[in-house]
């Protein structure tokens, strides 16, 4: 008996691995809908900052009123992101530890497309210039990451990924070093939570995860990517199936997900990232992004 469960786990290990490699994304990307956007350094700025309460030195978020009103972030800021970021990163605002040299923004490229079964996501962007940033993940030059809101993660409609943001993590100020990303009454069992999915440059491997009252990553065979540094320019394909599994938003046709994107540039960790304002991921329909059948 213990043969033959061991058999069937790996026969069931090999076909979601056979099923993952026979599936491609498009052959030619140049004919999928491309959207660009700025990801942006955002410094010491978490959601208890946006929405209002916190002051950071003694300074409110202006917008917290708007936001809590209903404004989304991008509805304020969508135009200016680049100025903000740069505001942010040469220490104007919102940033104790300024490095010098670091760019305040990323325009990053990015195009959706599934094939029925998987979701297919591509992101392009020009390798910045050198800041010497002091290095924090020896293992990887680049990391990249997005996470996907199925509707259940408050405020994530407004703000992204913002919402996984908190004074209290890892690397903030004030934060604790064994308090990872988390959300407001994140409950994996009670579908409150971010999918989250992320390839590391120097260890070439895609993670898959979630953000509900902490932060879990691991490899899955629910997952794959594929990352090169071409010249000056990075290029990442995420792969996974629709209908996900445990820890993941199931996508369906027609419907729209919340969505945020961060890349960690010269092996930065932690907050020290450019990230996204938030934006919808249309299955089959019209949102910022937009994943149609090829």
């Amino acid at each position: 008996m213990k043969k033959l469960l061991i058999a069937a786990t790996i026969g069931l290990s090999f076909s979601i691995a056979q099923g993952m490699a026979l599936a491609a994304p498009p052959a030619d990307w140049s004919k999928v809908e491309a959207t660009e956007i700025n990801v942006f350094y955002p410094g010491i700025s978490p959601m208890e900052w946006i929405i209002g309460p916190l002051r950071i030195d003694s300074v409110r978020h202006g917008g917290g009123r708007a936001f809590v009103k209903g404004d989304t972030c991008a509805d304020c800021h969508a135009d200016e992101t680049a100025e903000m970021g740069e505001r942010i990163v040469t220490g104007e605002k919102l940033e104790p530890n300024p490095v010098p040299g670091k760019p305040g923004s990323i325009p990053v490229t990015i195009q959706a497309a599934h094939d029925g079964e998987n979701l297919y996501m591509r992101f392009s962007w020009k390798q910045p210039g050198s800041a010497n940033s002091p290095k924090m993940d020896d293992k990887n030059p680049v990391k990249i990451a997005f996470m996907l809101d199925g509707g259940m993660v408050a405020t994530a409609d407004q703000s992204g990924c913002w919402a996984s943001c908190h004074a209290d993590s890892r690397t903030m100020p004030d934060g604790a070093d064994d308090k990872t990303k988390h959300v407001k009454d994140g409950s994996l069992a009670g579908g409150v939570f971010y999918d989250l999915f992320q390839w590391r440059s120097g260890e070439n491997k895609a993670l898959n995860g979630y953000v509900a009252d902490k932060r879990v990553l691991e490899e899955s065979a629910g997952i794959s990517a594929e990352g090169k540094l071409d010249g000056d320019t990075w290029t990442v394909v995420f792969q996974r199936k629709l209908a996900g599994g445990e820890g993941d938003v199931s996508l369906e046709s027609g419907k729209a997900y919340n969505i945020g994107l961060a890349i960690h540039n010269e092996n930065t960790a932690g907050r020290y990232h450019h990230v996204s304002l938030g934006y919808k991921l249309g299955i089959d329909i019209k949102g910022d992004l937009t994943a149609m059948k090829f």
